[in-house]
């Protein structure tokens, strides 16, 4: 099979996202019938056929949707390519790009990150960071969007390769006066007899409680979702709920806002985090290099 062309490539993807032809040409200033000429190609090179026409739009065939995957991953790694040689040629070495949980994020990461960027071999280096909850994470990972993630090693990594990185413990927040604030320990279960303030249900940690209160034959009852761990404290602080939280980044602002953190007295209440990503011997030599700086950090 003939090398693959990105420009191709490129308006399949968009053809596969859009469903359309015309409205892929209009995007790319292509007339739609050169699309149809360019995939007609594809196919033949290829040997099976991609797309399934149907009257309002065009859909991936099974082949076509594998394709898809392995065309974003390319796509991405020639824009990387591009992004890693502008920084050449303006002084750069090289771009690393993150995805990590809020957990993650909120507690170490940034710091880690900052100390690795203020050592003078690596201050040309560009580190670029962004949330996600584990599912997004191993998935931008696998399909090359990002070269590191950094979640719970409970998450579902699949073929990823990873290493430790650092650890945080799970701790019950409740206000000063609540019914749980005078106890020295809890269990999962105490909690459950109380409305929580939880992250977005698709978050390892959300996935988790949920396995946990369906062991114990309970439900988690959400009464108010947020997407960070300062939005939970304060709904908290504000009476709504209780909620479980890393104490690493609950301790400072809990004392401030008068809170009380009770610890988790579960096996899995400490959380182990990871760093995963493809395939280490292609990772560019900026992201090896913060790959053996965050995986130095690891506990003993």
């Amino acid at each position: 099979m003939r090398d693959l062309d990105l420009t191709t490539l490129r308006l399949f993807v968009s053809v596969c996202e859009m469903g359309n032809i015309a409205r892929a040409g209009e995007k790319a200033s292509i007339v739609g019938s050169a699309i149809s000429k360019r995939l007609a190609q594809l196919e033949g090179q290829v040997g099976t056929p991609l797309l399934v026409r149907r009257r309002h739009g065009v859909v991936p065939t099974a082949a076509g949707q594998t394709l898809l995957e392995h065309a974003r991953a390319m796509l991405d790694s020639a824009a990387r390519i591009e992004r890693d040689m502008q920084a050449y040629i303006e002084g750069g070495q090289g771009q690393v790009r993150i995805l990590a949980s809020v957990s993650a994020m909120t507690e170490s990461l940034a710091d880690d990150v900052a100390a690795f960027l203020r050592q003078p071999p690596h201050r040309k280096i560009r580190v670029d960071l962004e949330e996600r909850v584990s599912p997004e994470i191993v998935r931008g990972v696998r399909e090359g969007h990002a070269a590191l993630g950094v979640c719970w090693d409970a998450a579902d990594v699949g073929a990823l390769q990873s290493q430790p990185y650092r650890r945080d413990t799970l701790c019950v927040v409740v206000p000063a006066k609540h019914a749980l604030a005078g106890r020295q320990t809890l269990r999962f279960e105490d909690t459950l007899d109380f409305e929580h303030v939880s992250l977005p249900v698709n978050s390892a940690v959300q996935v988790m409680l949920q396995r946990q209160a369906a062991q114990a034959g309970r439900t988690l009852s959400h009464r108010v979702v947020v997407t960070n761990f300062e939005a939970a404290l304060r709904v908290v602080h504000a009476g709504l709920a209780i909620s479980l939280v890393p104490h690493e980044v609950a301790r400072e602002p809990a004392r401030a806002m008068g809170l009380r953190l009770v610890p988790l007295d579960e096996p899995w209440a400490e959380r182990r985090f990871i760093l995963c990503y493809r395939d280490a011997a292609s990772l560019s030599p900026a992201a090896q290099l913060l790959l053996e700086h965050l995986a130095s950090l690891a506990p003993p």
